[in-house]
C-alpha cells in the first residue's frame, strides 16, 4: 500500500478498497474465533427453538408417530413370525394389530372386573395415608398444625382457582382419540410396508452416505425394538415383585397397586418412584408404619434388582442410558407433551443417541482408512536389504546317469500339484 505522512499512516484509499477477505484476515485470531463460535451458538440455539416450536404445534402428530414406532418395534417379531408362515403382508400386519388390540382389551377388561370396586377404596386409603403422614410430620418436625393447615389451604385455593374450560377439554379429548386412531393406522402400514419404505429412503442417498444411513437405521431400529420389549418385560417383573410383596404383607388393593407399578415402569426412574410412593402410602394407611416400612424395603429391593440385574441382562449395554440423561429426557418430554411426552422421551433419546454414535463411528472408520491409504501411497518403498556376505551356494549337479540335455536344462518340468501323499507345508 502507498504510505502518506512520512509512511506512518496507511493510505485511506487503500483501506477503503480492501475487500471483506482482507478485512477478515486483518482481525486477530482471538476475535475471529469468538465470532465463529458465537455464530455457531446462535445457529444451534435458533434451530433448537424452531424445532421446539414446530413440535409444540404438531404435538398430537409427534406423539402418534412416536407411539407408532414404539408399538412397531414391539410387534415386529410377531409380524415376522406371521410372514414366515407365508401369510400376505397386509394380513400379517392386520393380525398383528388385532393381536395388540386383543391383549389391551383383554387386560383392561380383566383389570376392570377385578378392581372396579377397589379403585374407589384406593382414594380413601390414600387420604388416610396422607392424614397419618401429616400427624407424623407434626409430631416429629418443628411444624405446627396451624402452619401445615395454612399451607394446605393455599394449595387447595391454587387448585380451585384453575377453571376448567369445557371447550379446551373437548379439544383435548378429540386430540387424544384422533392420535390413537392415527397411531393404529400408521402402525398397520408400518408393519405392512415399513421395509419397502426404508429401502426407498435408502435409494435416495448416494455413495458412502447410503451405507452410513443403512447401518444407522439398522442400529436405531434394533435399539427401539430392544428398548420396547425390554421395558415391557421389566415393568411386568416389577409389577409381579411388588404385587407379591404387598400380598405377603396383607396390604389391601394389591392388584391395583401392581397395575400402577406396571404402567409406571414405562417411565424410567420417575414412574417407579411414584408407584412405590403410592404403595407405601396405602400400606401406611391400612396397616400402620411397620407395614409401610416393610413395603418401602420391598420396593427398594425390587428396584435395586431391576437396576443392577434385570436391566443389564434385558436391555444390554447398547440401550442403557445414564440416569442424568433419563431424568432430563423425562422432564423435557413432560414439559413439551405432558404425560405422553414422558412415556416417549426416553426411547426417542436412546434411539437418537445410538444413531448419532453409529454415524460418528462410521465416519471415523472411513477417515482412518483414507488416512492409512494416503500414507501408504505417499511413502517411498523401503530399500532392499544389503547383500549377504556369505558366498553363493553351488548349483546342484545333475546325477551322473542323466543325459547332457537334462544337465544343461535350467529346470525340469513344473512340479505336479500336491497330491494326497504330499506333506503339508
Amino acid at each position: 500500500m502507498v504510505a502518506s505522512d512520512g509512511g506512518n499512516q496507511p493510505d485511506e484509499t487503500a483501506v477503503r478498497g480492501a475487500g471483506p477477505r482482507q478485512t477478515w484476515a486483518a482481525l486477530p485470531w482471538l476475535v475471529r474465533s469468538a465470532v465463529v463460535w458465537s455464530a455457531c451458538l446462535v445457529v444451534i440455539a435458533a434451530g433448537l427453538y424452531l424445532l421446539a416450536r414446530i413440535t409444540l404445534l404438531v404435538t398430537p402428530l409427534a406423539i402418534a408417530v412416536a407411539a407408532t414406532l414404539f408399538l412397531a418395534g414391539l410387534l415386529d417379531p410377531v409380524n415376522l413370525a406371521l410372514r414366515r408362515l407365508r401369510l400376505p403382508a397386509a394380513l400379517a400386519a392386520l393380525l398383528s394389530v388385532l393381536f395388540l388390540l386383543g391383549i389391551l382389551g383383554g387386560v383392561g377388561a380383566l383389570v376392570w372386573s377385578l378392581t372396579a370396586d377397589q379403585f374407589s377404596e384406593l382414594g380413601q386409603e390414600l387420604r388416610q395415608g396422607l392424614e397419618r403422614t401429616r400427624d407424623f410430620v407434626t409430631s416429629t418436625l418443628p411444624v405446627s398444625d396451624a402452619q401445615l393447615d395454612s399451607l394446605l389451604d393455599q394449595l387447595r385455593q391454587a387448585i380451585s382457582q384453575q377453571q376448567v374450560d369445557p371447550v379446551a377439554s373437548a379439544r383435548t379429548v378429540a386430540e387424544v382419540v384422533g392420535s390413537a386412531l392415527l397411531a393404529l393406522v400408521l402402525l398397520f402400514f408400518l408393519l405392512k410396508d415399513g421395509r419397502e419404505m426404508w429401502q426407498w429412503t435408502l435409494r435416495r442417498a448416494a455413495g458412502r452416505n447410503r451405507d452410513i444411513a443403512a447401518e444407522a437405521g439398522r442400529i436405531g431400529w434394533h435399539t427401539l425394538g430392544s428398548y420396547s420389549r425390554g421395558t415391557m418385560l421389566i415393568a411386568a417383573i416389577d409389577a409381579m415383585g411388588i404385587g407379591l410383596a404387598l400380598v405377603l404383607l396383607r396390604v389391601p388393593l394389591a392388584f391395583p397397586l401392581a397395575l400402577i407399578t406396571f404402567i409406571g415402569g414405562f417411565v424410567p426412574i420417575v414412574g417407579a418412584t411414584v408407584a412405590g410412593a403410592v404403595a407405601v402410602l396405602v400400606a401406611l394407611a391400612a396397616n400402620g408404619p411397620t407395614t409401610a416400612l416393610l413395603t418401602l424395603a420391598a420396593v427398594i429391593a425390587v428396584q435395586q434388582i431391576e437396576g443392577n440385574l434385570l436391566e443389564p441382562l434385558v436391555m444390554k449395554r447398547q440401550v442403557r442410558l445414564h440416569p442424568v440423561v433419563i431424568l432430563i429426557a423425562v422432564t423435557a418430554g413432560t414439559l413439551i407433551a405432558g404425560i405422553a411426552g414422558a412415556f416417549v422421551a426416553v426411547p426417542i433419546t436412546a434411539v437418537a443417541w445410538r444413531v448419532i454414535d453409529s454415524v460418528q463411528r462410521q465416519r471415523q472408520a472411513a477417515a482412518s482408512t483414507s488416512d492409512s491409504s494416503s500414507d501408504s501411497s505417499s511413502n517411498p518403498p523401503t530399500p532392499d536389504s544389503p547383500p549377504s556376505t556369505q558366498p553363493p551356494s553351488r548349483p546342484a549337479t545333475a546325477p551322473s546317469g542323466s543325459s547332457p540335455s537334462e544337465r544343461s536344462s535350467p529346470s525340469g518340468p513344473p512340479p505336479s500339484p500336491a497330491g494326497p501323499d504330499a506333506e503339508p507345508a
